[in-house]
This record gives C-alpha cells, structure tokens and sequence, in this order.
C-alpha cells in the first residue's frame, strides 16, 4: 500500500473527530502541492530520473495559514532550489482580481463606465449582474481593505518610503486627478510592510500632515529616515509629524539634474555627479560632492548652484550603514507597487468614485504584503537592523561556574 492510500486511510478512521474535514483538505492540498512542484522539476519528490530540470529545497521558513470554510489549515509550501513556486491553488492575487471586478461592474451599472470597460464587461459576461450582488461584492472587500488598512502598527520602523501615484476618478460628474499616497516600511525582523494608503486632492502640506498623523496614531515610531521625492509639503510634513531625517530620491534628483546638461553631456554628468555616490563614507561623499560642483560652477552654474542646494538630503542616507544604502537612497522599492497599481488602473480608466480607487488599490497592497511576509529573504538581515532600533536588545553577560 502507498504512503499516499495509509494517510488517507488513517484520516477516514478519524471520521467522528471534528478536524477530519480540516484534515481532509490538507491532505489534498499537500498532495496538490506534491503534484505541483514534481511538473515543475520535471520528477516527483525522490525520483531519479533523466527528465529532472529542478530540485525541492525544504520549505518555506514560515507555515501559511489557509483560511477555509472549515477553518484554518497550515500549510507547508515547498520551495524550489532555483526559480520560486506558490501553490496555484491558493490564488495569491484573488483579493485584486476580485476587487478589480467589482470596480468594473460598479461602473458598468451606474453607466458611467468607459468603451473598453463596456466592452470588457460583455466579454466577461457580466451584463447580468445586479446592484445588490455589485453592493454585496464591494461591501466584502472593503471590509478586508479597512481591516488591513487601519491595523495596529507594531514595533519600530527605522525606513520608510513615502510616494504619490495619480488616477483619474470621477467627482460630482467631473473626471478629476486624485493623489494615491503609499507607505511602505521595514519592520523590526528586517521584511518589508505596507503601512498605509490613502487617497485625496492633491499633495499639500495638511494632506500630508494628516495621513502621517494617522501612522502615528496606529503605532508608528522609531523612524530614522523618510525616503521620498521632493514634495515640499511632504518635507515640512516629515519635520513636525515624524522629526526624522528626510532622504530626498537620488533617482528623482538624478533626473532633475540632467535637465541642466545638455543632451550630449548627460551621460558624463551622470557619471561625475555618480563618483560622490561611490565614496565610502558620509564625508568623503559630501567632499566629493563639492569638488564635482566647484568643477561644474564655470561652466553649468545651474547645475552647481542645484547640487549645493540639494547637497544635504542627496547624501543623507550615508549617514546609515552601508548594508542599507543601496535600498534606502531612493523609492525604487515602491517602483514595482506603482507599476502595478497603474497597470490595473489603466484597465479601469477611470474610477466610478474614490471609494473605488480605496477598494482596488487597497486590494493590491494587501497582497502584496502578503507576498513579502512568506518571501525566503528578508529585505533587511537581522544583523543590521537591530542596532538601528531605540532600545536594543542587551546581551547579559554569561554566570560564572
């Protein structure tokens, strides 16, 4: 008999215990993953055989609960020696497909929607839906969104990246630009979070002000550097909220700066203004920068004149240790999260109302949070994250025998 037929057998003889129909779908979804990752590598778990293309590696460092209707199941999700896997069966991007749909269809029945949407809804074969199945879908995921939304925010989070996306919804009958403001931070075991999301008008100082209030008043502390473009409601924000120092985007800055050179010179002006960015430590780089600037001054002044004004917050992240530098001098970890978002905005269009653009992009970050917290890696070693937090743990030395 195979080991496969003596555990099922053994899960029928529990037939009277209350977890038998929990068990039941963890056998079946441990064997789904079996099947799953033996397609991937070309063989099943063991075999020799010459179709191989890949190796099992263990497991993941943390068990994922599964929430079914029979309760949560724990599950051991392999891992492969080269690539990744995830079990298909647990859809990991479910919650934005389906908040992707009831944004359509929220659309589609106030008759507000666009052409492509139209067409997209008949080619789902939506045009059936009701108001009440629309309403009932819309209400399940923002139940979900806010919950994730408005958790409590446990520990010190010495990074955090703070950028602005636009959409385009719909307000009072006019089509209006709206700021989608995402945070994202490390949290003490060195994995990346989403913090928060909000949406509004515009970029101002008090909008701004308010949604890192609302941070703070979730839990947020220990903040020891904001890494954000140059958004001066966004500076002052950061000064009178978080009083933490403020890392203004190299990428950004780099971008800007080019502007000032011509188009045959941007490429060595990259590469001049680059050599400050390879020094070691937070003095050479400034002198460096200095250097670069005082060569720059006869010939772009403006360009000088903008390198000596954004001196201090360009280089601000080399005061931090080097391990970090790399992640932390710019917002490029939130590039992919906006890419994403505006690929499934772009489907869209244009929102039927903010609540909308809330319940779709909230969706996202919930998954997305999801994905970094069962990632292998960290973000950050453990090593080098904990000396940045206010109270460190202290090693008592060892009892004498």
């Amino acid at each position: 008999m195979t080991d496969d037929k003596i555990a099922l057998r053994a899960l029928l003889e529990k037939g009277s215990d209350a977890t038998f129909l929990r068990e039941m779908i963890g056998f079946a979804a441990e064997r789904l993953m079996q099947l799953e990752t033996g397609e991937l590598c070309g063989a099943g778990h063991g075999e020799r055989s010459e179709t191989r293309r890949n190796q099992r590696n263990g497991y993941r460092d943390r068990d994922r609960d599964w929430e079914t209707r029979a309760g949560t199941v724990e599950l051991r999700i392999p891992k492969l020696r080269r690539g990744s896997y995830f079990p298909a069966f647990l859809e990991p991007r479910r919650m934005a497909e389906k908040a992707l749909t009831a944004v359509i269809q929220e659309a589609y029945i106030q008759g507000i929607s666009t052409r492509s949407v139209d067409d997209l809804v008949k080619a789902l074969g939506m045009e059936g839906i009701s108001k009440s199945q629309v309403s009932r879908l819309c209400g399940e995921i923002d139940e979900r969104v806010q919950t994730f939304l408005t958790r409590p925010i446990e520990g010190e989070w010495p990074y955090i990246w703070l950028d602005a996306t636009y959409v385009k919804a719909r307000r009072d009958h006019h089509i209006v630009s709206v700021a989608v403001i995402v945070a994202v931070g490390v949290n003490p075991d060195g994995r990346r979070e989403v913090l928060g999301m909000t949406a509004g008008h515009s970029e101002a100082e008090p909008f701004w002000v308010e949604f890192l209030r609302s941070l703070a008043r979730r839990g947020l502390r220990g903040v020891k550097l904001v890494t954000s473009d140059a958004h001066e409601g966004l500076k002052a924000a950061i000064t009178k909220v978080l009083s933490a120092t403020w890392q203004r985007c190299r990428v950004h800055f780099m971008r800007n700066a080019l502007v000032y050179a011509g188009k045959t010179q941007r490429r060595i002006v990259s590469a001049w203004v680059g050599t400050a960015f390879a020094q070691d430590d937070a003095a050479a780089a400034r002198k460096q920068w200095r250097e670069v600037a005082d060569q720059a001054r006869p010939r772009v002044p403006r360009l000088a004149a903008f390198m000596d004004e954004a001196e201090t917050d360009v280089l601000a992240y080399m005061q931090f240790p080097a391990q970090h530098r790399a992640k932390i001098h710019s917002t490029n970890p939130l590039e992919r999260l906006n890419g994403e978002i505006k690929r499934r905005s772009d489907v869209v269009g244009i929102f039927p109302n903010e609540a909308a653009v809330r319940r779709l992009i909230g969706a996202l970050l919930l998954e997305q949070n999801d994905e970094w917290a069962v990632q292998r890696a960290r973000y950050m070693t453990l090593e080098t994250i904990a000396p940045m937090s206010d109270h460190p743990i202290v090693s008592l030395p060892a009892l004498a025998d």
